[in-house]
Protein backbone atom coordinates (compact mmCIF):
# COMPACT_ATOMS: atom_id res chain seq x y z
CA UNK A 1 0.00 0.00 0.00
CA UNK A 2 1.43 3.37 -1.05
CA UNK A 3 0.67 6.34 1.20
CA UNK A 4 1.42 10.01 0.57
CA UNK A 5 1.62 12.33 3.59
CA UNK A 6 0.85 16.00 3.02
CA UNK A 7 3.31 18.71 4.01
CA UNK A 8 1.02 19.82 6.87
CA UNK A 9 1.75 16.59 8.77
CA UNK A 10 4.82 16.00 10.95
CA UNK A 11 7.56 14.22 9.00
CA UNK A 12 8.03 11.83 11.94
CA UNK A 13 4.62 10.33 11.18
CA UNK A 14 6.24 8.49 8.28
CA UNK A 15 8.09 6.19 10.69
CA UNK A 16 4.80 5.16 12.34
CA UNK A 17 3.90 2.89 9.43
CA UNK A 18 5.15 -0.68 9.21
CA UNK A 19 5.85 -2.69 6.06
CA UNK A 20 4.31 -3.45 3.66
CA UNK A 21 3.28 0.23 3.66
CA UNK A 22 5.40 2.41 1.43
CA UNK A 23 5.12 5.92 2.86
CA UNK A 24 6.39 9.07 1.18
CA UNK A 25 5.98 12.69 2.15
CA UNK A 26 5.29 15.61 -0.14
CA UNK A 27 8.72 16.86 0.96
CA UNK A 28 10.41 13.55 -0.01
CA UNK A 29 9.09 13.90 -3.53
CA UNK A 30 9.93 17.59 -3.95
CA UNK A 31 6.26 18.56 -4.16
CA UNK A 32 6.29 21.25 -1.44
CA UNK A 33 4.03 24.19 -2.24
CA UNK A 34 1.86 22.29 -4.75
CA UNK A 35 -1.86 22.99 -4.55
CA UNK A 36 -4.19 20.19 -3.42
CA UNK A 37 -5.59 19.54 -6.89
CA UNK A 38 -2.13 19.10 -8.34
CA UNK A 39 -1.07 16.90 -5.40
CA UNK A 40 -4.07 14.63 -5.89
CA UNK A 41 -3.27 14.33 -9.59
CA UNK A 42 0.38 13.52 -8.84
CA UNK A 43 -0.68 10.98 -6.21
CA UNK A 44 -2.93 9.18 -8.68
CA UNK A 45 -0.37 9.35 -11.49
CA UNK A 46 2.34 7.95 -9.20
CA UNK A 47 0.21 5.08 -7.90
CA UNK A 48 -0.50 6.19 -4.33
CA UNK A 49 -3.42 4.49 -2.61
CA UNK A 50 -3.95 7.12 0.09
CA UNK A 51 -3.26 10.83 0.48
CA UNK A 52 -3.37 11.83 4.15
CA UNK A 53 -3.74 15.49 5.05
CA UNK A 54 -4.97 17.75 7.84
CA UNK A 55 -6.61 20.04 5.29
CA UNK A 56 -10.26 19.97 6.36
CA UNK A 57 -11.35 21.94 3.29
CA UNK A 58 -10.00 19.47 0.73
CA UNK A 59 -13.37 17.90 0.00
CA UNK A 60 -14.89 21.36 -0.56
CA UNK A 61 -12.02 22.66 -2.70
CA UNK A 62 -11.66 19.69 -5.04
CA UNK A 63 -14.01 17.67 -7.20
CA UNK A 64 -13.16 14.35 -5.57
CA UNK A 65 -15.59 12.55 -7.87
CA UNK A 66 -13.01 12.95 -10.64
CA UNK A 67 -10.25 11.40 -8.53
CA UNK A 68 -9.36 7.71 -8.46
CA UNK A 69 -11.76 6.05 -5.95
CA UNK A 70 -8.88 4.68 -3.85
CA UNK A 71 -7.53 8.18 -3.33
CA UNK A 72 -10.99 9.60 -2.77
CA UNK A 73 -11.88 6.96 -0.19
CA UNK A 74 -8.59 7.35 1.59
CA UNK A 75 -8.88 11.10 1.78
CA UNK A 76 -12.43 11.15 3.04
CA UNK A 77 -11.80 8.42 5.59
CA UNK A 78 -8.65 10.02 6.95
CA UNK A 79 -10.12 13.51 6.94
CA UNK A 80 -13.12 12.28 8.91
CA UNK A 81 -10.91 10.49 11.43
CA UNK A 82 -8.76 13.59 11.98
CA UNK A 83 -11.50 16.23 12.07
Amino acid sequence: MRILLDENLPRQLKSSFDPPHEVKTVRDLGWLGKKNGELLGLAVFNGFDYFITLDKNLRHQQNLGRVDPKIKGGNLQKLNEIS
